[in-house]
């Protein structure tokens, strides 16, 4: 997403707040009233200036109607893991939304599951595929053949059919999503989940999925890094 400094260890490089704030500012744009930030810390002052930072970092999440009850400035500055990934995961989800948004021309308008649902088979039907989803809980994405089919359907020929396991296993299964999450960004789809999001069918990450493939299906532009079929990720 760009933010520098670069982004090693979670927990540690997010406790003086200036990665959230960026992050903010890509997802809308002007919200940060960087006067209020601190940005060169000192020795004495240092811990303070970076839970300050942490608290209005909270503060701007609720602004945007992120559900953070219970998490303060200082769960961020101390690492909390569970809370700092609460903040993290709501992050991600609203970038993957802005984007979507800016994508079909919806502007402050996020698109909801139910929308993202429907293109999805929409999609799916128009490319001539059987294959559909009635929620990001539906168990039919555990074994990924409807990420698989619709990664086909938005780049035709770039999933290599001898690959594609179907006698759902659970092998086979995480296989197939170490797969389509590997095609998927081979066609410049921006998808952060993990194979295990798919197959245990964890339908928050599920939801990124297929946003990031519906932003890449209205950009199709996105760089993609080759035209030739690929192979699956390596475990």
């Amino acid at each position: 997403m760009g933010v520098d400094p670069f982004v090693n260890w979670l927990y540690s490089d997010l406790q003086n707040g200036l990665i959230i704030f960026q992050l903010y500012d890509i997802i809308r744009p002007g919200i940060v009233q960087w006067k209020r930030v601190v940005r060169v810390f000192h020795k004495l002052r240092g811990m303070m200036d970076q839970i300050q930072n942490c608290n209005y970092a909270v503060e701007l999440g609720k602004q945007l109607r992120f559900s953070l009850v219970g998490i303060q400035g200082k769960d961020i500055y101390d690492g909390n893991q569970t809370l700092t990934l609460a903040l993290v995961w709501q992050l991600m989800r609203a970038y993957t939304l802005t984007i979507l948004a800016q994508c079909t021309h919806r502007g402050d308008a996020l698109p909801g599951d139910k929308d993202i649902v429907a293109w999805v088979n929409e999609k799916l039907s128009s490319c001539g595929k059987s294959s559909s989803i009635r929620s990001f809980q539906d168990p039919c994405i555990s074994d990924a053949l409807v990420v698989l089919d619709l990664v086909d359907a938005i780049k035709p020929n770039v999933i290599d059919q001898s690959l594609v396991k179907r006698d759902r296993s659970v092998t086979s299964n995480m296989e197939n999503a170490k797969y389509a999450i590997t095609c998927g960004r081979k066609i410049g789809a921006k998808i952060y989940a993990l194979p295990e999001d798919i197959v245990e069918v964890k339908p928050k990450m599920v939801m990124t999925v297929f946003a990031c493939l519906m932003a890449r299906d209205y950009m199709p532009d996105m760089r993609e890094s080759a035209t030739a079929p690929v192979k699956p990720l390596i475990s």
